[in-house]
């Protein structure tokens, strides 16, 4: 790779990102993806609800995204940004070993990390016997036990969802609070509400899910954990360049238009850095709508600047 200054430089591969990509590669600009290949599903063995890709893996389709995106010249590299800043000239973005590259548009796609509750044994199990999305991980426990942690604003919805799935519920309120109308629709519906404390999270002889252990000694066989983890934006770069943030469930996200445009002119944002919402599919399409507006503004300022060079005036 020789090229160093490029018409859009995308930080961050996952979904929507190299759904950018593909869209931006497919109208012959110059790209260059920028992926420290650490997506937030990585932790997953399989990816549902995901149309024509149900039960794939979510680093293969990454992969075959990859694929993809270098048939249309879309230059990928394995790095972690140090530095990104806007100048005259455009962006700036200086990667980790010192190589500098520079695009006349920025999107960042860099996704979320997951802030679990401080409970032992928790972590071990993440992407496997504990989850968050019972559209994405509900039915292959379908009637099987099923517990719900609660840990955020949605924990009733989720557990009512997940009631769809199993007559086997219980709503762990680990010291929360839970409304008398929410507490009456989930014993309504044969959901078991338990209100004592739960301190660790337990596993078998092999590693796997087992259990939850509660304050008193007591252990409930379960075989999956749903909840609710804190939502930590990789916005770094974003908020470095300028982008505005405005506070949704208690986080700050930068804000976007419906284009992914940020306040700053010229750098746009994707996917789940920008969002909570935070399937495979939804973020591959603000990738892909992302992708098609960057490519529009490019070609309005590629008019501009032809007209200013040919001095043409409008009639």
């Amino acid at each position: 790779m020789h090229n160093t200054s490029w018409d859009v430089i995308i930080i961050g591969g996952g979904s929507a990102g190299l759904s950018a990509a593909l869209q931006l590669g497919r109208s012959r600009r110059s790209v260059l993806v920028l992926d420290s290949g650490a997506p937030r599903n990585r932790f997953a063995p399989h990816m549902h609800g995901v149309l024509g890709r149900d039960g794939w893996s979510p680093l293969d389709l990454l992969a075959a995204g990859r694929d993809e995106v270098e048939r249309y010249g879309v230059v990928i590299e394995s790095a972690d940004v140090a530095t990104a800043s806007l100048g005259d000239g455009g962006f700036e973005v200086v990667v980790d070993g010192g190589r500098r590259h520079t695009a006349r548009r920025m999107l960042v796609a860099t996704g979320v990390r997951d802030r679990l509750p401080d409970l032992p044994g928790l972590a071990e199990h993440w992407g496997t016997g504990a989850a968050v999305c019972p559209y994405c991980d509900g039915w292959e426990v379908r009637d099987r036990r099923i517990a719900v942690l609660a840990s955020g604003a949605m924990s009733v919805h989720q557990a009512q969802l997940l009631r769809q799935l199993s007559p086997q519920v219980t709503y762990f309120r680990n010291g929360t609070e839970l409304p008398a109308d929410a507490h009456a629709g989930l014993v309504a519906r044969g959901i078991a509400v338990e209100s004592r404390a739960v301190v660790r999270v337990l596993a078998d002889e092999h590693g796997g899910l087992s259990g939850i252990r509660l304050a008193d000694d007591v252990d409930v066989p379960i075989d999956s954990i749903f909840l609710h983890p804190t939502p930590v934006p990789n916005d770094g770069v974003l908020r470095a360049l300028g982008a505005k943030t405005a506070e949704h469930a208690g986080v700050d996200w930068v804000a976007v238009d419906g284009e992914g445009r940020t306040n700053v002119p010229g750098l746009w944002a994707a996917g789940n850095v920008v969002s909570p919402r935070t399937s495979v599919p939804i973020a591959s399409a603000g990738g892909n709508a992302a992708g098609a507006m960057i490519n529009a503004d490019l070609v309005e300022e590629d008019v501009r600047h032809a007209v200013a060079a040919s001095g043409a005036s409008a009639a």
